[in-house]
């Protein structure tokens, strides 16, 4: 119980404390009072000393005999009941330090994930809250061992704690966002459709290409990464009709956020709708389904055969590379990437001033 100053008491009055004090006060014995309500003396031994329920039925003879309505003795019984019963959960919560020492729980109470107390029942309790599950069995058949497809450099193994916490934030994020039931046909219209916003500036395309995805069936969210977890993106399916699509804005640049975009909906046009995708470093291993993923993305971005003619023509320079940007209707940006990924131009080229730089605000 909760009052309206926010105190939370850590006790409660047990309806057997109640019920002696009545008695006393009545000058009535333990026999009269079982006698008067068909009880044994020892049944009402026991409600008194907390050891037995004050069951509806109780309740009710209580209120014939001794006054007090029985919704009050129900009512009393209940918080009884509930506070036992959170006492014992706390002191089985307090069990699991060690499980909180996986979670990165001041990064995620920072950007208001989370919110608990300074004791180890209260941390895992804001943990359970935050997943929406009721234990940490239940946290570990759900969330222990998710169908995660991950990609990954060899360097980088986020935690399975850390990877969970983004999962669940994005997907907290996406359930949250109304779509219509998911149509293959409509995603590959809005795909059309976002690929030409890459030249507009966020204000524009980001609500645009939200409202286009979530059309399609597919909730399109942006949260940024767990630090040390290296993840870029990520495709979930919620339902068999909503989608979601999660982008951390890794490298806060337009070439990585486009091709990573068209990355996941690739996932989301040829792939399982019962595995989890995830994609961290880019350059990670990659099985054939990511390598489909990452064609796709490339050639819908940039079609082979412009791209090929540009690169035989071998001049890289800004004024080249806007114009073939504005053949293909898309950012230069994309472009400088995509030289840089297939080595045509340094990581430290002067033309990354091409590319557009973002920051995720949460």
């Amino acid at each position: 119980m909760v009052n309206e100053y926010g105190f939370a008491p850590d006790y409660v009055v047990a309806p057997g404390e109640i019920l002696d004090e009545i008695l006393r006060t009545k000058g009535m014995s333990k026999i009269d009072l079982a006698d008067r309500c068909g009880l044994t003396p020892k049944t009402i031994s026991l409600i008194i000393a907390g050891k037995a329920p004050v069951t509806p039925e109780t309740a009710i003879q209580f209120e014939h005999v001794l006054g007090m309505a029985a919704s009050i003795w129900n009512n009393l019984e209940s918080a009884y009941r509930l506070f036992r019963a959170k006492q014992g959960d706390r002191e089985e919560l307090a069990k699991y330090d060690q499980w909180l020492q996986e979670f990165p729980l001041l990064e995620m109470r920072r950007r208001g994930w989370l919110v608990f107390g300074p004791s180890v029942a209260e941390k895992v309790s804001g943990l359970l809250d935050f997943f929406g599950v009721g234990s940490v069995v239940a946290w570990e058949e759900r969330y222990g061992q998710l169908p995660v497809r991950l990609r990954k450099a060899a360097k980088y193994t986020p935690s399975k704690a850390a990877l969970a916490a983004w999962i669940r934030k994005c997907e907290i994020e996406a359930r949250a966002v109304e779509t219509e039931p998911f149509s293959k046909e409509k995603l590959n219209k809005a795909l059309s459709e976002i690929r030409v916003l890459s030249c507009q500036d966020t204000q524009v395309f980001e609500p645009r290409m939200k409202g286009l995805m979530a059309s399609a069936g597919v909730a399109l969210v942006f949260v940024g990464e767990l630090h040390g977890t290296h993840l870029s993106g990520a495709v979930q399916w919620l339902s068999s009709d909503k989608a979601m699509v999660s982008l951390s804005l890794r490298y806060k640049t337009d070439d990585q956020l486009w091709f990573t975009f068209f990355h996941e909906a690739a996932h989301l046009k040829l792939h399982s709708k019962k595995l989890i995708f995830i994609d961290g470093t880019e350059n990670g291993n990659a099985d054939n389904q990511e390598q489909e993923a990452d064609r796709f993305a490339s050639d819908y971005l940039i079609s082979p055969g412009a791209y090929a003619r540009f690169i035989q023509k071998g001049i890289f320079t800004a004024d080249s590379i806007r114009r073939f940007a504005g053949e293909l209707a898309i950012a230069p940006g994309i472009i400088v990437g995509r030289l840089q990924h297939d080595k045509y131009l340094d990581f430290a080229t002067p033309l990354n001033h091409l590319k557009c730089r973002f920051q995720l605000v949460e």
